[in-house]
C-alpha cells in the first residue's frame, strides 16, 4: 500500500470524487434520521448532499486532466478548504445547534476533507515541480 504522501494527484482527486459522491448520496438518502441523531437541520443535510453530487462530478473530470488543468485542481482544493471552514463556522456562529454527535460528525468530516485538501495541495506542487524539471 502506498504512503498517503506518495499518492498521485489523479488518485487523490479520484478518492475525493468518490467520497464526495458517497457522502452526497448518504446525506440525501438519510437526511431525516441523520438530522434526528445529530440535530443538524434536515434541509441543510439535504442541501449539502445535493450540492456534493455535481461537485463530485467536477472532481472526477478534474482527476482525468489534473496535470493539464491547474485552475481546476486549485478550485477543488479551495472548495475543500471552504467546506471545512463552513463545517466549523455554521455551529460556531449559532446558525445551527448540533448535539455532541452532530459536532462529531461535522468535525470528523471536516478533518477528512482538510487532510484531502492538504494531500492534493502537496501532490499538485510535486506535479508542478516535476513538470518544470
Amino acid at each position: 500500500m502506498p504512503k498517503l504522501n506518495a499518492l498521485s494527484l489523479k488518485t487523490l482527486l479520484t478518492v475525493d470524487a468518490v467520497t464526495c459522491a458517497a457522502m452526497g448520496a448518504a446525506l440525501l438518502a438519510a437526511a431525516v434520521p441523520a438530522s434526528a441523531i445529530t440535530q443538524i437541520p434536515q434541509g441543510l443535510l439535504q442541501g449539502a448532499g445535493l450540492s456534493l453530487l455535481p461537485i463530485a462530478a467536477f472532481m472526477a473530470v478534474t482527476a482525468m486532466f489534473a496535470l493539464a488543468s491547474r485552475w481546476a485542481v486549485g478550485l477543488v482544493i479551495l472548495g475543500n478548504l471552504l467546506w471545512v471552514a463552513v463545517s466549523i463556522l455554521l455551529p460556531l456562529s449559532g446558525f445551527i445547534a448540533p448535539n455532541v454527535l452532530g459536532w462529531s460528525f461535522l468535525l470528523g468530516q471536516a478533518f477528512i476533507v482538510a487532510v484531502l485538501a492538504k494531500l492534493e495541495l502537496d501532490a499538485s506542487r510535486n506535479a508542478l515541480s516535476l513538470s518544470r524539471a
